[in-house]
């Protein structure tokens, strides 16, 4: 009878540990599909803008357009993935049909004193991406005038009138001084496999205590 409580509590344990193996296999296997479904979006044949993007809908949609620089650019300080340290560089941007949108044009040094100071004047030919990139975290201080420390699209876009909008760049021409640095599925969290590898050796673990308690029950017993 000494046996049966703890038998109970450590077959218990361990089948509620290796549940939550098994669960983050299966967060494993639907974040994969999601990596997959936003990579084949990535490399869709690029498509003029949206008349009413949806966030939902529309995140990682391949676009093109022909727009000039229409105002100051933003600085956005960051180590991004795949570009290093460096400031992203946030334009307003004006298309012939005369909406206005923010384009991140890529990253510069930061040393970089006019990032601009060489662009062409007239329309760029843009191919990118759009993005609703989610940058912001509680500890984001706030702006420093052109200054930024995460691309907050509703925020930049009042600061700078346009829409709630933002094309990442792939390619601009004529080519600029910031190096584009395409939207990529690099930063999507993905440690369902540590976490389920965690899970089950915890259940291995609590099921090696379990035996080894067993076992010293049985040799008092005895």
């Amino acid at each position: 009878m000494r046996l049966i409580l703890p038998l109970v509590f450590g077959i218990g344990g361990f089948a509620v540990l290796m549940a939550l193996g098994i669960w983050q296999l299966q967060r494993l296997e639907w974040k994969e599909a999601v990596i997959a479904e936003i990579e084949a979006r990535i490399d869709d044949a690029p498509t003029p803008l949206p008349a009413s993007p949806d966030p939902a809908r529309d995140n990682f949609r391949p676009v093109r357009l022909d727009a000039e620089i229409a105002g100051a650019p933003l600085r956005v300080l960051g180590a991004w993935r795949g570009g290093g340290s460096g400031f992203r560089i946030v334009v307003p941007a004006e298309t012939a049909e005369g909406r206005r949108l923010l384009v991140d044009l890529g990253i510069v040094p930061l040393e970089a004193e006019n990032p601009l100071a060489a662009a062409p004047e007239g329309p760029l030919a843009i191919t990118g991406n759009l993005s609703w990139p989610d940058d912001v975290t509680p500890g984001t201080p706030q702006p420093e005038g052109d200054l930024w420390y995460a691309r907050d699209v509703p925020s930049m876009a009042a600061a700078l009138d346009t829409e709630p909008l933002l094309v990442v760049a792939r390619d601009v021409a004529p080519a600029i001084a910031p190096r584009p640095v395409p939207v990529g599925t690099e930063g999507i969290a993905n440690s369902h496999l540590g976490y389920a590898i965690q899970w089950f050796a915890l259940a291995l673990v609590w099921a090696g205590m379990t035996a080894y308690l067993g076992w010293r029950i049985r040799r008092r017993t005895i």
